[in-house]
């Protein structure tokens, strides 16, 4: 069982990646977002049902960490199951274009590198809540940055 979790954790070994473990399951989760049809976040509705399949997926995914964190260390670099639903956050509820996946992407990262609070608190939390809470505030600060910039800038980000 520590062995599925593990994998999952590293989202099948994407975190195991030597160089920017955390880019590269936020790069995976961005393609995988962009590969997903236009209807998964078109429309309130489809947006709604999104958000629960990441707060479900969320919830089931500290269970995993927090497994997976006894044979790879307290929140280690190689767990990025975190940044994929991070991700998913960041765009939830945003016009699916290019423009907005990469804004999203860079500014996903920005937020969970330098953590500003309460991103730095949240990651504190025990038994693997901390890994993932981190991520879910680094893609809502995301999502109200890009929130505000499409509505600030229209033409430019939308």
């Amino acid at each position: 069982m520590y062995k599925i979790s593990e994998y999952i954790s590293t989202l099948f070994g994407i975190g195991l990646f030597p160089k920017a473990p955390g880019t590269a399951g936020t790069f995976f989760a961005a393609v995988l977002y962009f590969a997903l049809p236009d209807q998964w976040s078109a429309g309130w509705q489809n947006s709604l049902l999104f958000l629960l399949v990441i707060l479900v997926g969320s919830l089931l995914s500290i269970k995993i960490v927090y497994r997976a964190e006894s044979r790879l260390g307290q929140d280690s670099g190689s767990i990025v199951l975190d940044e994929f639903w991070g991700y998913f956050i960041a765009v939830l509820f945003l016009p699916k274009s290019l423009i907005i996946i990469i804004s999203a992407f860079v500014l996903f990262r920005i937020f969970d590198i330098f953590k500003p609070e309460p991103i730095n608190l949240l990651q504190r939390l025990p038994k693997g809540w901390g890994v993932i809470a981190d991520d879910l505030m680094a893609g809502i600060y995301s999502n109200i940055s890009l929130q505000i910039l499409i509505r600030v800038f229209p033409k430019t980000i939308n």
